[in-house]
């Protein structure tokens, strides 16, 4: 029994009380003081790092779709390679921020540490390239063109290389089959930029940072289709770049193919027969120049005429396409971007413009028939024909007597032309133009689609130049004060360039009736491109309907089972009555078996596959002649021009014949090979679709082009 007084043990039980009473509420008010510093004091620091926990995204990038031609064969596809990549957060958590690993994999890929620290290195506003525009919690490719070795090495060796993945992907692949190059048709990839982001965010197709898009040709056009859908997978992490958790992720979808009217075996005889005829032409002595022909650059178009489905399209210089897969050097970008290079990247047949010469002759053809002029009139064709004191010449001072339109156009009489546009002229009101001015030979060449796009399903068509009165008050306000600068050199300079612009000073503004007869036979201002002569030629074959020229033929989904086809679109009628079109159409038929394309198409089956021709020579200021072939069947439209190339006939003619012959099977003497024809009609269906969703290719076997009759009596 305890001796301490009962108010002995009560007090210390108080005291203990009051002890932890104290413990408590000091350890509360420590706790509110801290929730204080926590929310009011610091509250907003806490707050901003809080934010900066944030999602990143990891994309897995769709497969692309194809590209194919009209038979099924892949013109631009996909290439599974061993993509050596870097994982930027994993290096950056290494004490040497990854330069330890970096230095070992260039020793196993052969490449120096600085190419590959630079690829890894972030872009922005200071950094050069080459380094990654993309997300930094992406992968970033170092290499598409690892060994099995290479790759082996590293993942075999993990413990040596964190953060390095060595993984087989799918990557573009320009395939050139049977040697078709088509590069500025198909055109090329290239990373997406933030500009591009931010404009596509709130569309039906966004883009993100790991997409390659289009730049040109059908990679630009149909990007949309071609892209499809990244799979995305989404990492919460913290402001160090830690991962902290996964949320919802969303699976990936390839792109549809897109089958064209292209045939990969005529596409590829157009680029040989263009660059043979260039080579050729360089070995022919310029009369004027006394030396030989430059045949500097040059377009070919092959074109269905009932539909103006594009069968093959080249151009030349070309370049190759795969340069721009994973990322092009600036040794080939200077490449071919530079003069020297003449500019390889432009598609000349929708892009370059030039005056036509007399293939332009079925416009004025058809404009003086439209202001009364009797196609079966007479017309004096004289060697010469003046204005003035001016003397404006027949080619080669030839003189035919008195003929009709349709045999104008068989001779290719500049003067019939000469004096039917200046009696226009004059009636307009010449340099004083009537306010009713029907101006008939300008009128029906915007009726015949020139000056405007055809619409093209192919980026960056430009749009040529009808030279009429509109357009010569227009050029005369945008170039008159660097004219008239110029101009106050005279006469102390007397140079031609300085005569023109004190002329241009003066009387820019003004349509001369030396203008007028130039734009006559499609010289002076007059331009035109490849793409829009073909789009004629085609409407006069198929009885006059315009269409706009078109390669894509359809786009079918990764499974087979929606296919969008893509359908012929006219755009318009050619002024002309079926009448005229008639008497034109033989008339054309004239040039290819009696007038200026007949030396180039000797022997050819005419009762069987009646061929139609206008050749043109175009003079250019400062430069040789550009050759100029337009042609066309009951099924195709062919034309072909050569820069710097010299006659129609004489440098263009027997590549456009090779290719006909290739087509339909003509021999040597004039017979028909129904087995050696490549297309003698144009392809219809699409190819076939197999139930998995694969496009069934019919096997490419390149077909030489048959043995061309031998040439008859050579015209001009």
């Amino acid at each position: 029994m305890s001796n301490i007084p009962e108010t002995g043990r009560t007090s210390r039980v108080t005291v203990r009380l009051i002890a932890i009473q104290i413990l408590v509420f000091s350890l509360l008010l420590t706790l509110g003081g801290r929730l204080w510093y926590l929310q009011i004091r610091n509250g907003q620091e806490y707050a901003n790092e809080a934010k900066s926990n944030h999602v990143q995204q990891v994309i897995e990038p769709a497969t692309r779709g194809s590209i194919l031609d009209a038979r099924g064969v892949p013109l631009a596809d996909n290439q599974t390679r061993l993509v050596v990549s870097a994982s930027r957060t994993e290096l950056l958590k290494m004490k040497d921020d990854g330069k330890g690993v970096l230095g070992r994999l260039s020793k196993v890929l052969g490449m120096s540490e600085k190419e590959i620290r630079n690829k890894t290195r972030l872009c922005d506003a200071k950094t050069p390239q080459p380094c990654w525009n993309g997300s930094p919690y992406q992968p970033i490719p170092i290499t598409d063109e690892a060994t099995t070795q290479q790759a082996l090495q590293i993942r075999e060796r993990s413990e040596d290389f964190p953060g390095i993945s060595a993984e087989p992907t799918a990557v573009r692949r320009y395939a050139a089959p049977g040697s078709a190059n088509t590069a500025q048709v198909l055109g090329y990839l290239s990373p997406v930029t933030d500009e591009e982001i931010t404009k596509a965010k709130d569309s039906h197709s966004p883009l993100l940072r790991s997409d390659q898009i289009g730049r040109s040709g059908l990679e630009r056009t149909y990007d949309s289709d071609l892209r499809g859908k990244a799979g995305v997978t989404r990492y919460e992490v913290d402001n160090l770049g830690r991962v902290i958790g996964q949320t919802k992720s969303e699976k990936g979808e390839a792109g549809a193919s897109v089958v064209t009217s292209i045939d990969a075996r005529v596409q590829a005889l157009a680029e040989k027969e263009l660059a043979q005829a260039m080579k050729d032409a360089r070995k022919e002595i310029d009369r004027n120049t006394n030396r030989p022909y430059e045949a500097d650059s040059g377009a070919v178009v092959v074109m269905e005429a009932k539909t103006g489905r594009v069968v093959a399209m080249a151009s030349n210089p070309d370049y190759d396409p795969n340069a721009w897969v994973g990322g092009i050097d600036a040794k080939d970008y200077k490449r071919l971007t530079t003069k020297g290079s003449n500019y390889p990247l432009l598609n000349r047949a929708i892009q370059a413009q030039a005056a036509p010469g007399s293939i332009f002759k079925v416009v004025p053809t058809a404009a003086a028939v439209n202001a009364g002029y009797d196609f079966n009139g007479s017309y004096p064709c004289g060697s010469s024909y003046s204005i003035g004191g001016q003397v404006f010449k027949n080619f080669e001072s030839q003189s035919h007597g008195s003929i009709d339109l349709g045999r104008a156009l068989e001779v290719s009489c500049d003067t019939v032309f000469y004096k039917l546009s200046h009696d226009e002229w004059k009636k307009d009101g010449g340099l004083k133009p009537k306010k009713d001015a029907k101006n008939w030979f300008y009128k029906t060449a915007h009726q015949f689609g020139l000056g405007a796009e055809t619409g093209i399903d192919l980026p960056n068509e430009v749009t040529g130049r009808v030279p009429d009165r509109q357009w010569k008050k227009d050029f005369w306000k945008a170039n008159k004060a660097g004219w008239c600068k110029q101009a106050k050199n005279w006469p102390k300079k007397r140079d031609f360039d300085t005569l023109l612009a004190r002329e241009g000073c003066l009387e820019g503004m003004k349509l001369h009736a030396y203008d007028s007869v130039n734009y006559a036979i499609g010289q002076g201002d007059t331009l035109v491109t490849p793409i829009q002569m073909a789009t004629i030629y085609a409407a006069i074959s198929n009885g006059g309907t315009l269409f706009n020229p078109s390669v894509g033929k359809a786009v079918i989904s990764p499974n087979g089972k929606n296919v969008r086809e893509i359908k012929a679109q006219p755009h318009g009628k050619l002024p002309v009555s079926r009448a005229t079109l008639k008497q034109m159409d033989g008339a054309l038929a004239g040039v290819a078996t009696r007038g200026t394309a007949a030396w180039r198409f000797g022997g050819w089956p005419q009762s069987k596959i009646p061929m139609h021709a206008k050749t043109g020579t175009a003079e250019v200021y400062g430069k040789q002649t550009t050759s100029w072939f337009a042609t066309y069947t009951k099924d195709y439209s062919i034309l072909m021009t050569i820069s710097q190339g010299g006659t129609g006939s004489g440098a263009s003619g027997p590549a456009v014949r090779k290719i006909y012959d290739a087509l339909y099977g003509v021999d040597a003497k004039g017979g028909i090979n129904p087995k050696a024809a490549l297309l003698p009609r144009p392809q219809e269906a699409l190819p076939k679709i197999e139930k998995d969703g694969t496009i069934q290719a019919q096997p490419i076997k390149p077909v030489a082009a048959p043995p061309t009759a031998p040439p008859g009596r050579r015209e001009q």
